[in-house]
């Protein structure tokens, strides 16, 4: 597998762009939650579901989905701090999709939340994987949408170790914080790889472009070190991965599926579903679809 041209194609794209249950028994009150990390926006009512988007995304990338489900379900729209025009607060400096998880999981508890399903896209899969990895008590079920559990994986030959690839990830950081500002062109180049409805990619640049570039370089860096296989089988929950085949790889469809399933072996009951005609952002780009398997997923 070509995976120094897989990086090209995809790994630039991710770029510019993280119990009272007896009769009877009554839950006590949620206080209101304050993290220098997220924010959180809730509306409907039923069972819980935690929405969480990608690297350099605003939590409305899931607005028409909580639309679709806030009458059934009470849906929790996480917003990761430093993306989209969020002052980035405790992200700006060090790691940002760990300690995202962590508050994910502190929110769960303090909001007494009931094993809520959580569905985390790009960025916001692998904060959803840590969370149900890290917390399995706490998750009733996880999608994983167009992501991988160990991304690092494209930046080096087969057998490359996530400390073998840091000295990659090093130098990716270090030409993202140098790069200059409002590289309109090349954003809209790498947004247009990654939505494919194009009326939508206007408002993802917007969003690109405002994300702050520390939260963003260091977000990336982190993807790129952290491997989340052998922690994959510490999810007891029910897992969903949707994936696309991206466009203009260097590598066929069967190659990238292959790879696409051997990444989450360890977890052989996993649900993984190829999403045709669609590019990175599915949830805009094949709405209907998209809604069809979270409704699957949800057991609606």
């Amino acid at each position: 597998m070509k995976r120094r041209s897989l990086v090209a194609g995809l790994a630039a794209g991710f770029a510019l762009l993280l119990s009272a249950c007896a009769t009877g028994a009554t839950q006590p009150a949620p206080q209101a939650f304050t993290s220098d990390r997220i924010e959180v926006v809730t509306r409907g009512s039923g069972s819980d579901v935690i929405l969480i988007p990608g690297l350099t995304s605003h939590r409305d990338v899931w607005a028409t989905t909580a639309a679709a489900l806030e009458t059934n379900h009470r849906v929790h729209m996480v917003q990761v701090k430093g993306f989209a025009g969020f002052p980035a607060a405790a992200n700006a400096e060090g790691q940002v999709a760990a300690p995202v998880a962590e508050e994910i999981a502190r929110y769960i508890g303090e909001q007494h939340l009931d094993h809520p399903a959580l569905i985390g896209h790009s960025m916001g899969g692998t904060i959803a994987m840590m969370v149900s990895a890290r917390h399995p008590d706490a998750v009733g079920r996880v999608m994983v949408v167009d992501m991988f559990p160990w991304m690092g994986a494209m930046f080096g030959p087969p057998g490359s170790t996530a400390e073998s690839v840091r000295p990659v990830a090093d130098q990716v950081r270090a030409q993202m914080l140098a790069a200059p500002a409002g590289a309109t062109s090349t954003t809209e180049q790498m947004i247009a790889g990654m939505v494919r409805t194009e009326s939508a990619r206007p408002q993802q640049i917007e969003y690109a472009r405002n994300s702050d570039r520390a939260t963003v370089a260091n977000a990336f860096h982190e993807l790129i070190v952290t491997d989340l296989r052998p922690e994959l089988t510490h999810i007891t929950a029910p897992l969903t991965v949707l994936y696309v085949i991206p466009p203009a790889i260097p590598i066929t469809p069967a190659q990238y599926d292959g790879y696409m399933h051997a990444s989450y072996a360890s977890l052989p009951n996993a649900r993984i579903v190829k999403i045709d005609d669609s590019y990175h952002f599915i949830m805009i780009d094949q709405f209907d679809r998209f809604m069809q398997e979270v409704h699957t997923f949800l057991g609606d």
